[in-house]
């Protein structure tokens, strides 16, 4: 056992893991968890580990992107992916738990490890000395915020996602839609969606009428006028999308010659060109309606959502600018960030960089080099996002394969998925020697 500790704030997915893999490197760690004396507005259990939304962990097919990256972590030796095998129930091809038994086992096995000291309290500063994971989640304290706001120079936390959907690149219908700027400005820079007087009104009553999410108590104080939903919009009045984020200004339909009635935009979220934003379109729309209204828009019949959009509170740093793909501060190399707070969705995905925290901090205490996965792994994919510099206005995101490399040559979607997953488990197998 070496004599320096780690110290951990936040016992949640990612905190959870990036414990026992330090401890099983070798490193004590010193984990702090706030509960029980003190919850989040979301949080109700003290057990370690806790699921606050869906008890759901998505796909478990190897072919999907949600099935690697559960797959990676199985063959990486996850806590969390071990423990909500453990505690499975129905759900077809899903992985969903018991989410009290799948809390309480978690709990357990750390409570079990005699090198890990768990402390319950809430941290509200960052430790000055000592290697430290910041893996504090979506709902972190406004005293330990205000701590990594002061980290980070009075910049790169948000509080609230505003999040406009992602949809693939390769089902957009370029029959319809076109390249261009507004009046010729930046060159083919955004993707053009046309629309004619009928299909915009018939688009904005959809919008008008389509389901939404309710928003929570404490989620009630919503962002600055620049990232209001666009459903919000539409009920100012049925010309009033026309008149923002879908005015058509300076826009040449080549099929026409003319001007369109309005346009949906998007722009390039990735260098690589897979993965595409619909511009100016945060929403609170539940996922079924956005997936059913955003069809109705020329050239996104069939849309593939890399992202859904969103509106809600959400606490994460803009990891492009702050992080190195260690997971590091970039300013002080000492401290690391894992799970939501880094600008990664999802339990796996919060886990994923709980175990990349975990690993590299022990190394860093160890003397050994700090090491990062191949970026065709669906690891190495969530790095690759939350490093993307390439992204003008950083957001969080699931895993998807719109985020990994392309593979060269042709072949249909389902093909490419396959090859994809292939090479990911391929390139993770001598990645996963160096990080044993």
């Amino acid at each position: 056992m070496h004599d320096k500790r780690l110290l951990i704030i936040g016992g949640g997915l990612a905190g959870s893991e990036a414990a026992w893999q330090a401890v099983r490197r070798g490193i004590a760690v010193t984990l702090y968890e706030m509960k029980p004396k003190r919850f989040s507005e979301a949080h109700q259990s003290p057990l370690l580990g806790e699921l606050v939304c869906s008890n759901s962990l998505k796909s478990e097919d190897p072919e999907t992107a949600p099935g690697l990256l559960k797959e990676e972590l199985r063959q990486l030796g996850s806590l969390i992916i071990h423990t909500a095998d453990q505690s499975r129930v129905p759900a077809g091809s899903a992985l969903a738990v018991d989410r009290e038994v799948f809390s309480r086992h978690i709990t357990e096995a750390l409570e079990a490890k005699g090198e890990i000291e768990i402390v319950r309290k809430e941290v509200t500063s960052i430790p000055e000395e000592g290697i430290v994971i910041i893996a504090t989640g979506p709902l972190t304290s406004e005293a330990l915020a205000e701590a990594v706001i002061e980290l980070t120079y009075r910049r790169s936390l948000a509080f609230y996602d505003a999040i406009s959907p992602i949809v693939t690149a390769d089902s957009i219908n370029f029959d319809i839609a076109f390249k261009g700027s507004r009046y010729g400005k930046g060159g083919a820079d955004y993707v053009n969606c046309p629309m004619n007087k009928e299909e915009y009104y018939r688009f904005v009553k959809a919008v008008r009428e389509g389901d939404k999410v309710s928003l929570r108590d404490f989620e009630e104080a919503m962002p600055f006028e620049g990232c209001l939903p666009i459903e919000d919009l539409a009920e100012r009045g049925q010309a009033t999308l026309a008149f923002g984020p879908m005015k058509p200004v300076g826009l040449l339909d080549p099929r026409t010659g003319e001007q369109p009635f309005a346009v949906v935009q998007l722009r390039h979220e990735n260098k690589e060109g897979t993965l595409f934003n619909i511009v100016g379109f945060q929403t609170k729309l539940t996922y079924p309606e956005q997936e059913r209204i955003f069809r109705l828009i020329p050239g996104l019949e069939r849309a593939e959502f890399a992202r859904h959009g969103s509106l809600h509170r959400n606490t994460f740093i803009d990891a492009p600018r702050i992080l190195n793909n260690t997971l590091q501060l970039k300013s002080d190399p000492r401290i690391f960030f894992a799970g939501q707070i880094t600008g990664v969705e999802g339990y796996m995905e919060s886990t994923a960089m709980g175990f990349l925290a975990g690993v590299n901090a022990a190394r860093s205490i160890q003397g050994k080099e700090i090491i990062s996965p191949p970026r065709t792994t669906a690891m190495g994919a969530l790095i690759g996002h939350i490093t993307n510099l390439y992204a003008r206005d950083f957001q969080p995101m699931n895993i998807n394969f719109g985020l990994f490399p392309p593979l060269e040559g042709r072949g249909g979607k389902r093909e490419k998925r396959r090859r994809m997953s292939e090479r990911a488990l391929r390139d993770l197998e001598t990645w996963r020697e160096a990080v044993a």
